[in-house]
């Protein structure tokens, strides 16, 4: 018999032996728009030193016809669009943010986190950019939880699956903590 981690959890606080498993309750609805914004959103600061590379007017054209074919919602080919950039300078870690960005935009988590990673390991560890990178990952993470809060389980598995969502919500802290670490101030101008 499967039953929701939230009946369990209410099942064994009341004590009840209910024979039968309660209705699941509803998947949460995961919103990459706006999970997307936020991630951008989360690189804006008061005052802090932000230095951006030269860029390759290849490249960069790309990049701005990927940003119109999202704002149309052709997140397909936007992401192909970035790829296509990716070919021409691999490494490039906004790149790599914007195609994690895109990732999450097609719901591909694991796709996400990975560009994400991939992006914070060859730029900087510091600045909006560092922020957005793991500001990806803590939402990759945190939906991830939140679908394995409300997945039904087995009785035998309650245990098992406490554990994982402990270590998912240890996950996610850790992430925002990252995040909240990319942040340093601008040097004092005089």
């Amino acid at each position: 018999m499967r039953w929701s981690l939230v009946a369990l959890l209410a099942a064994s606080a009341v004590g009840t032996g209910c024979s039968t498993a309660p209705l699941a309750p509803a998947q949460p609805v995961f919103d990459a728009e706006t999970a997307v914004a936020a991630i951008r959103k989360s690189a804006v600061a008061a005052r802090e030193l932000d230095v951006q590379p030269l860029r390759d007017n290849r490249v960069e054209d790309l990049r701005q016809s990927a940003s119109a074919l999202e704002k149309q919602r052709k997140y397909v080919e936007s992401a192909a669009t970035l790829d296509q950039a990716l070919a021409i300078t691999a490494g490039d870690p906004a790149l790599l943010q914007e195609r994690a960005e895109a990732a999450l935009l097609l719901r591909k988590l694991d796709d996400a986190e990975r560009y994400a990673k991939q992006a914070y390991d060859g730029g900087s560890k510091v600045g909006p950019l560092c922020r957005r990178h793991w500001s990806t990952i803590a939402a990759v993470r945190q939906t991830r939880l939140d679908l394995l809060k409300t997945t039904p389980v087995y009785k035998e598995e309650f245990d098992a699956v406490l554990a994982r969502i402990s270590q998912a919500g240890r996950d996610v802290a850790a992430a925002r903590a990252q995040a909240d670490a990319c942040t340093v101030g601008a040097p004092p101008r005089y």
